[in-house]
């Protein structure tokens, strides 16, 4: 059954060793660096109770409620349905949260259609899968995802340098594989579980490795140490960093020091093909809430420069409505790329209901690659007093108070506190820390760019273009050739592209 908030946070007191600061946390809820984001997840399961909220955040299945994000999605209305949730909670919260489970869970629906693939390792693998599918349903755990290792030098292969470097099995015992390294996930200090799988590695010809393992890591099993970066709540005041001091996700680098993760929890073991497949088809269902996240930004974007252009009558000039225009083609451009994702899914190898996978990923690009550009024209729009205004202690100093009051106050819908609200805002969304790391969390959040652009490559139907130049041409039949798929410079392995087209490169048709 779906969680309570507190319940959540009970869960988490399980004995994790977690570092911030160069100090040892003795209670990851109340600590001033993670409570802002534990509260915020606790305000998600809380909401799933909320009669308010509690349609839109949980689904019915077999006499049992669940939460929607976890529900595994058969048809367009069940990502209408997960569209609706995320929505409510980031406007329930009153800004962007990204590592909150929703979207993070959709990676191990990627197992479930590649179920067929572990099968030919070992069926056990393929059974694990679908056993903790439903178990996410029934116990509702906070579930993160963890990726990118330390790597070291990147020229050479693991094996040549320190083995730890990426993370690796040591040993296998009856009870499970003992593994090692370090892995570096947002949330991971303050969530239950992790689907921990390799990075993007350099195998060579391997057949097997041991670094190619992918298993469900319960973040309070022994051996585990959280590593975390600094945050940047309490480093200034909330009325001054507003979105600084509340919707900071905290990073972590997480050493495996030889863990055991028992055999249940292994999904995939020592097999590249295995890894390789997971690695391709990843964020075939996770990327949609990702993108999501982008169209919310767009909107606190278009939001704070339109209220600052309003303010002062700006918005009447010809310039500022055109560049008013671009934050709004690039909000409709990411609205226009979920929104025909889902209108135009294609059903999965297990049966599942994907967004269109060539939409899904041009959309995921058009968001990341663009958004940098947004937030200068954004800049530009909301003015230079973002960067200048003082704070808001100086706004009630009596002192000082009454030349901020002249300063600032406008007219007698804008006076001065409203104002110094909207260019704090501003300034924390566009010019912060926490907004500069903000716009690199989401270029490299899912995967760095060239893996956006390869995601891409292999999805996009290249057949439909080469066909109709082929006619409009006159060409022969023999120019379209045999099909092969490429990246960069290299020909993919036949199986390769036979697993890309089994695994619902082509499924719609």
């Amino acid at each position: 059954m779906i969680r309570t908030g507190a319940e959540y946070k009970d869960s988490i007191r399980d004995g994790r060793e977690v570092y911030v600061n160069g100090e040892k946390v003795a209670d990851v809820p109340s600590h001033p660096m993670f409570k802002p984001l534990v509260d915020i997840r606790a305000r998600i399961y809380d909401m799933a109770h909320d009669p308010a909220t509690r349609e839109v955040m949980t689904v019915t299945k077999d006499g049992e409620i669940n939460a929607i994000g976890s529900a595994l999605p058969y048809t367009q209305a069940d990502w209408w349905a997960k569209r609706r949730a995320t929505d409510a909670v980031l406007e329930d919260v009153g800004g962007i949260v990204t590592r909150v489970g929703d979207e993070t869970v959709g990676e191990m629906w990627s197992l479930f259609d590649g179920q067929d693939v572990l099968a030919e390792i070992d069926p056990q693998f393929a059974r694990n899968i679908e056993t903790h599918i439903g178990k996410v349903l029934k116990t509702d755990p906070f579930h993160v995802s963890a990726n990118t290792d330390p790597k070291g030098d990147r020229s050479k292969a693991p094996q040549d340098q320190d083995p730890d470097m990426l993370l690796h099995v040591v040993k296998e015992t009856d009870a499970g594989i003992v593994v090692r390294g370090a892995k570096y996930e947002t949330a991971a200090a303050y969530a239950n579980q992790a689907f921990t799988k390799p990075t993007i590695a350099n195998w060579g010809n391997d057949t097997l490795s041991d670094y190619a393992v992918g298993f469900i890591c319960d973040l309070g099993s022994p051996g585990l140490k959280f590593i975390c970066r600094t945050g940047f709540a309490g480093r200034a005041p909330t009325e001054d960093y507003p979105l600084s001091n509340r919707f900071d996700e905290v990073d972590t680098i997480v050493i495996f020091d030889d863990v055991l993760i028992p055999w249940e929890n292994v999904l995939f073991y020592r097999h590249t093909r295995a890894a390789m497949f997971i690695r391709a088809t990843l964020h075939r269902y996770s990327a949609f809430a990702f993108v999501q996240r982008n169209l919310k930004l767009a909107d606190m974007m278009i939001g704070a420069a339109l209220f600052n252009a309003r303010q002062t009558g700006l918005d009447k000039q010809q310039a500022v409505q055109e560049k008013l225009s671009q934050l709004a083609v690039y909000r409709e451009g990411i609205n226009a790329h979920l929104t025909a994702a889902i209108a135009l899914g294609e059903r999965s190898p297990a049966g599942l209901m994907m967004p269109n996978q060539s939409l899904l990923y041009t959309g995921r690009v058009l968001a990341c690659s663009q958004l940098h550009e947004m937030m200068h024209i954004a800049r530009e729009l909301c003015g230079g007093q973002i960067c200048v205004t003082p704070d808001a202690a100086s706004f009630r100093h009596p002192e000082t108070k009454p030349w901020m009051d002249k300063y600032y106050t406008i007219n007698d819908e804008w006076v001065a506190d409203d104002r110094r609200k909207l260019l704090a805002f501003a300034r924390d969304m566009l010019n912060s820390d926490y907004a500069g790391h903000r716009l690199t969390f989401q270029l490299f959040a899912q995967s760095p760019p060239f893996a956006h652009l390869a995601a891409v490559y292999r999805n996009f139907d290249w057949d439909g273009p080469l066909a109709f130049v082929k006619e409009a041409a006159g060409l022969s039949d023999r120019v379209m050739g045999e099909k092969t798929l490429t990246r960069g410079d290299s020909t993919v392995s036949k199986w390769f592209s036979m697993e890309l087209e089994r695994s619902g490169r082509k499924a719609a048709e």
